[in-house]
């Protein structure tokens, strides 16, 4: 693989960061305004709540992406994504792969 194969994975694993995973969380409910009601992340904390009595506790999975929904993606985790993921296809190209 050349160096320009592994630049343009990691452009796009930075736009993917940035672009797609904001929008596939809004799609499932986790949105900026908070949790959109019906949706399936609503869903997924009524099972939380009820069996957690009655909270989603600081620090989970739920809560996580509910960050990210809320927020969104940083450029710096998107510039991170980028590197993390050039970096893993330039080692995988370096092993034949």
């Amino acid at each position: 693989m050349e160096l320009g194969l592994v630049a343009a994975i990691g452009a796009v694993a930075g736009l993917g960061a940035l672009v797609v995973a904001p929008a596939a969380l809004a799609l499932v409910g986790f949105t900026k305004a908070g949790i959109a009601a019906g949706s399936w992340a609503a869903k997924w904390m009524a099972s939380i709540a009820i069996g957690g009595g009655g909270g989603v506790a600081a620090g989970s999975w739920f809560a996580f992406w509910q960050s990210i929904g809320a927020a969104g993606v940083s450029a710096a985790t998107a510039v991170a994504a980028s590197a993390i993921i050039g970096a893993a296809a330039l080692v995988l190209s370096a092993m034949g792969y």
